[in-house]
């Protein structure tokens, strides 16, 4: 296949190009009260002179991508399907994909649109490559923006917000790999430490990844400005607005500027809080959605396979142990399984358990420290601890490579966070395993996990389904089980009383 060209709108040469072929490409439409779209769209959709039609259907086909968007219509851009096909770059930018063989899919359907500044929303599932899908359009438009004043700006071009410090964490280092080699600078913000490293750091990052509320505090105390931000996201953004953080987000987003801004957000499902909050601080987004229509129901990767044993209270921390002998052994001696629990005094007696048993093992819950946290997921990356326990603070967004096993001691408070769970493994386009230690207990999820099961086409088995299968209303975030979802338009009814 040709190389992709990405055709400046100053290029005259190029210009010609783009309309001899005006009977063969669709090219992008813009509305003349749509001044975003109008000042920041500096290239042109991507062009494949000789791309294969019947690879381009296949690829959305298999894919199952779904591409909405206002201002093109049924038009979608070629996707990008191999790494040559990207925009030319005269820098080292690109080096760092060397390491990998060709894009995931959500990198292969957003690139084209994001390297044309439009802003993006992407539903896809956990472990689909979204931090590179992101990443590299943001790095090329600052080093484009860079080149046009020959200088760097002090003031951050680009906010990247995550829901967790972990998450944050692990979207650095991915950034920093591709940043690096060009001298871009990229601070992390998170809570949990003290703040005079971060504010030293922000003197001279052109990227910010942060959590939203330590990014709040530093910017209300005058140590970060983002009036010159041109690239914002918004990571896992269904998991921010579950642990309440939309205020926060509206605040940081206040001062950035709006018509020269690309947006682009990223989130697993989309309920009705998210499209609100698009709607909000978005032009004209394209949405994309790998894996069928977009949801506000939460669906698992159908490459993991998910097995639910429903076993009683008591039977579960020997079944664990005899899942972990059964899944380590021989050639699988060193795989790597994470173990989740539900309770901080949970996950410290699992993990004293496992290490009386002899396991190679490590934990992450909240009432250990920054540093040993990090200590934990370091030694299960490298290997050095083969099992790491861990509550749902590790659930979501942690990119840990080549986690074969995923084993739910207990049942999360949500089925949304068991689809995040069992995200840990099948990541990257790998098959996955998951194993649910399902119990009375958890009966009241009975009904939306089987749901979820059917979705991915999993095996569910009757004894799950002998709890039911009626999804339970989920609780109110201020009012818990009491809250009671009322009709606010319905008129009040008159109560008489007799003299």
């Amino acid at each position: 296949m040709a190389k992709r060209e990405f055709q400046d709108r100053d290029s005259s040469e190029l210009r010609a190009k783009k309309k001899s072929k005006s009977d063969k490409h669709t090219k992008t439409k813009t509305h003349g009260s749509d001044l975003k779209a109008q000042e920041t769209r500096n290239t042109e959709p991507a062009m494949l002179d000789d791309v294969s039609q019947a690879d381009i259907e296949r690829f959305f086909t298999e894919n199952s991508v779904q591409i909405k968007d206002t201002l093109q219509g049924d038009t979608n851009p070629d996707p990008i399907l191999e790494f040559s096909h990207l925009p030319s770059c005269d820098s080292g930018l690109y080096q760092p994909l060397d390491s990998f063989t060709s894009p995931t899919a959500i990198q292969s359907a957003t690139w084209p649109l994001l390297f044309t500044g439009r802003d993006l929303i992407g539903i896809a599932e956990t472990g689909s490559g979204k931090t590179l899908a992101f990443g590299l359009p943001c790095l090329k438009k600052i080093q484009d923006s860079t080149k046009k004043r020959k200088e760097r700006s002090s003031q951050p071009m680009a906010v990247m917000i995550s829901p967790t410090r972990e998450l944050a964490m692990q979207i650095h280092d991915q950034i920093s790999k591709f940043a690096e080699p060009v001298g871009i600078k990229v601070a992390c913000i998170f809570g949990g430490v003290k703040k005079d490293e971060q504010r030293r750091a922000l003197q001279t990052a052109a990227i910010v990844v942060a959590t939203p509320g330590r990014l709040k505090d530093l910017q209300n105390d005058g140590s970060v400005d983002l009036g010159k931000v041109k690239y914002l996201v918004l990571d896992e953004a269904d998991r921010m607005l579950d642990k309440g953080f939309e205020q926060d987000i509206k605040d940081i987003i206040r001062p950035m500027p709006v018509s020269k801004r690309q947006t682009v957000m990223f989130t697993a499902t989309w309920p009705p809080v998210v499209r609100d909050l698009a709607s909000t601080f978005m032009t004209t987004p394209v949405t994309v959605t790998i894996g069928g229509e977009p949801s506000a129901d939460p669906r698992a990767n159908t490459r993991i396979k998910q097995i639910v044993e429903v076993v009683k209270p008591h039977e579960k921390e020997q079944r664990l142990v005899q899942l972990l002998n059964q899944h380590q052994k021989g050639e699988s001696k060193s795989d790597k399984i994470l173990v989740f629990c539900l309770y901080k005094k949970e996950a410290v007696r699992v993990e004293r358990l496992l290490w009386n048993k002899g396991f190679k093992v490590a934990g992450i819950h909240g009432d250990l420290g920054q540093q040993e946290r990090f200590r934990s997921l370091e030694a299960f990356k490298k290997g050095d601890a083969t099992v790491l326990v861990a509550t749902d603070v590790a659930a979501r967004g942690l990119d840990i490579p080549s986690v074969k096993l995923v084993i739910n001691v207990t049942f999360p408070l949500t089925v949304e966070d068991y689809v995040h769970r069992i995200g840990r493994t099948g990541r990257a386009g790998a098959d996955g395993h998951a194993i649910t230690l399902f119990t009375e207990v958890d009966k009241a999820q009975s009904g939306a996990l089987i749901n979820v099961l059917k979705a991915a086409k999993q095996e569910v088995p009757e004894a799950l389904l002998k709890f039911g299968g009626t999804v339970k209303k989920k609780q109110h975030g201020a009012y818990g089980a009491f809250f009671k979802d009322v009709d606010s338009d319905k008129t009040a009814t008159k109560i008489l009383f007799d003299d």
